[in-house]
């Protein structure tokens, strides 16, 4: 097989990451006729067309296979330069900005443990990028070869990938004093849970429905829910009086002990097993990295 440009592997990823031509070209610090002329010729190597030209722009099956092995070959070079920094610290410069190593984590984890983990990594130098989505839909993003690796709920390892067990977030239903004194009569029960809005993530959580059916023993429940795409800020509605929400213990642990939010389902718990998944492959850079979340993972949830 010929061997594909480097340049016009990243040009490909770039155009799929900032989702079109013209922020591709700014990111790679050329024109948008540079772009276009290096991903015609990577197609006409390769034989068939790899970017869908449709808004929102996308791979086709090979792009998605060429944009793993362009991620693979990023996390090689950052091997590399973990490497070098040992040997001849002086020789190196800072990362390009298009050789970042994403990972895909869900924003609970991204608010109570994951960004600890990743502060001595990125002190380093390493170009880490966070994607945020749920923790149902996370591993979505690494079985695409979008990311090399993600935390998620699923338990089995995706195929061509290693899982490692991170523990359990544990979830409970906060709100304020006010609300559920006034609302609820100090706790949910089967009989005032549709009285007060929830606060969701978004309309793929159904963390609050799960919670409500596991609490109250029923089989399905439907609730009237409020949107907000962030674990910080599904908090500071309930802080507002919104109404309740489904969040991690470890979130609001000082909240509740300062009384200004209450457990509306004394007791009860919903605890989430998350998992890491990664490529499998030999990388001194990817153990670093599996081995930080692993640690701080198991430290903060047990």
């Amino acid at each position: 097989m010929s061997m594909f440009d480097p340049e016009a592997l990243e040009c490909l990823a770039a155009i799929v990451e900032e989702g079109g031509f013209e922020r591709a070209a700014q990111r790679l610090h050329i024109t948008q006729s540079a772009v276009s002329q290096r991903l015609s010729a990577l197609e006409a190597q390769v034989g068939t067309v790899l970017i869908v030209r449709r808004r929102p722009l996308s791979a086709t099956p090979t792009g998605l296979l060429l944009l793993k092995h362009t991620r693979q070959l990023r996390l090689l070079r950052a091997d590399l330069e973990r490497d070098m920094q040992e040997l001849a610290p002086s020789a190196l410069g800072k990362a390009r900005d298009e050789e970042r190593i994403s990972i895909a984590v869900n924003a609970d984890s991204i608010a109570t443990w994951a960004m600890g983990a990743l502060n001595g990594l990125v002190a380093q130098g390493l170009p880490v990028e966070v994607i945020a989505d749920d923790q149902d839909f996370t591993q979505e993003w690494l079985r695409e070869g979008k990311v090399l690796g993600c935390v998620t709920t699923l338990a089995h390892a995706i195929r061509g990938c290693r899982v490692q067990a991170l523990g359990a977030m544990r979830y409970v239903a906060v709100a304020t004093p006010a609300l559920a004194h006034e609302q609820l009569g100090g706790q949910l029960t089967a009989y005032n849970f549709q009285r007060v809005p929830f606060v969701a993530f978004n309309r793929k959580d159904d963390m609050q429905c799960e919670f409500v059916a596991s609490w109250l023993g029923l089989q399905r429940v439907s609730l009237r829910q409020l949107f907000v795409p962030s674990s910080e800020g599904q908090v500071r509605a309930v802080l507002a009086g919104w109404g309740i929400s489904v969040v991690p213990e470890v979130l609001v642990r000082g909240l509740l002990a300062q009384g200004k939010l209450v457990d509306v389902a004394p007791g009860h718990a919903l605890p989430i097993a998350l998992y890491w998944h990664c490529w499998n492959l030999q990388s001194e850079v990817l153990d670093s990295l599996s081995a930080a979340l692993t640690q701080t993972a198991q430290a903060v949830l047990g």
